[in-house]
């Protein structure tokens, strides 16, 4: 993607040197120069007043798919600056994707002082690791992160680009590849590889997950996918393995980022274990009949050291926060144990808890979808069946 400079509008104002993360501007005779640390990454563009710095892009026909190989993980850190789980997922499933395409796998980490997790990287399968350490990336922000991210493409070009459908890579994916002008599968379930065509064939759910549609990328390049958490299996990490580590200098200045985090608030009404990651979830439905009835699954889950979910229709009412909601358009799980209390079983709750490894459904309709997924199912009222499952597990700890 060239990127040029129109002398004529430029006015000297100085305001694309602070906006490029690479430092890769100068000033000539007060106008701006471009030196060659540029990345095309476009953020000069935004914030050139005058739209002196034109970026253009590439029409479709036009990408030279033959200069991109490799494939790049997007990792995320959590606030307490360990990996996130979804990172080792995609590691694992990049390494499978890399083998049918002979290639290596690269991850990104953008932090501040996360050196030490490019060794948890690369014991979950990264060969390459691009560590960007800035104290202005401590906390994600989009403007910083895409800007960053971008300018890392542009230059090394990889073909494949996966980053987790969490609220990070939602917003993070869709910004990049509307900056570079590639295609972009949201919240994938299942990734492949055409051996013919060696495109990636990218499966998602559609029109309320009643239909699996695969989708290609042929004419744009890097192919950009976002997966959900805890569809993909992270491999076994490997202690020793051993990974590239490429340190990626930056400039950023603060006054040029339109966003400053102030404070980050912990959500305390929802439950200590965190949804995805938690091995145990206990699930309300509309069977519940009020919201006051959730404290019956908090007890329930509390007993048994798991996490509360719930289904849509719950979270719709406003019978608890959203950050509970399991299904399509909420949180995708895999916990060893998933219990669902009063909840029919619509697609878009399965789609979000299917492949738990044994599901447990407490419905008193005998007829309701959630039994065709379940493992153990139990036919009854909830009121009835939760309390006496309770009261069971007391009587075996003693209580």
């Amino acid at each position: 993607m060239p990127i040029y400079i129109d002398e004529n509008k430029c006015i000297g104002c100085r305001a694309c040197i602070p906006a490029c993360p690479y430092g890769a501007i100068d000033m000539v005779d007060d106008i701006a120069t471009f030196n060659e640390s540029c990345t095309s990454c476009g953020a000069c563009a935004y914030a050139c007043p005058t739209g002196a710095i034109v970026l253009e892009m590439a029409r479709k026909g036009e990408v030279d798919t033959s200069q991109y190989e490799g494939l790049w993980v997007v990792g995320e850190i959590t606030p307490e600056g360990r990996m996130a789980s979804v990172t080792a997922e995609l590691l694992g499933e990049g390494r499978r994707l890399a083998a049918d395409l002979d290639t290596d796998v690269s991850v990104v980490l953008m932090g501040h002082e996360i050196g030490d997790l490019a060794k948890a990287a690369a014991g979950y399968g990264a060969d390459r690791v691009f560590l960007v350490d800035h104290p202005s990336l401590a906390r994600y922000r989009t403007q910083p992160f895409t800007d960053v991210l971008t300018g890392l493409i542009n230059t090394h070009k990889p073909e494949i680009v996966l980053i987790g459908a969490s609220a990070m890579g939602r917003d993070l994916a869709s910004r990049v590849a509307a900056r570079i002008k590639a295609g972009l599968t949201a919240d994938c379930t299942e990734l492949t590889i055409n051996p013919e065509s060696r495109l990636l064939e990218q499966t998602r759910p559609a029109f309320g997950g009643n239909v699996m549609a695969t989708i290609l990328c042929e004419f744009t390049r890097p192919q950009m996918a976002t997966v959900r958490p805890k569809v993909m299996k992270p491999m076994e990490f490997d202690e020793s393995r051993e990974a590239e580590v490429i340190g990626v200098p930056v400039s950023i200045e603060e006054k040029s980022i339109a966003t400053a985090v102030l404070e980050v608030i912990k959500d305390e009404t929802g439950s200590d274990v965190n949804l995805t990651e938690a091995d145990i979830i206990v699930s309300g439905g509309r069977g519940l009949g009020d919201p006051e009835h959730f404290a019956l699954i908090e007890e329930f889950a509390g007993l048994l050291g798991g996490a509360v979910g719930a289904s849509r229709a719950t979270v719709d009412a406003g019978w608890i926060p959203a950050t509970h909601q399991v299904g399509q358009t909420g949180k995708t799980v895999h916990p060893k144990l998933y219990i669902a209390c009063g909840i029919s079983g619509a697609v878009q709750h399965l789609a979000g808890m299917s492949s738990s490894d044994c599901i447990v459904a407490i419905n008193k309709d005998p007829d309701a979808p959630i039994f065709n997924v379940a493992h153990y199912g139990i036919v009854g009222d909830l009121f009835e069946v939760v309390p006496a499952m309770i009261e069971a597990i007391k009587e075996r700890r003693g209580e």
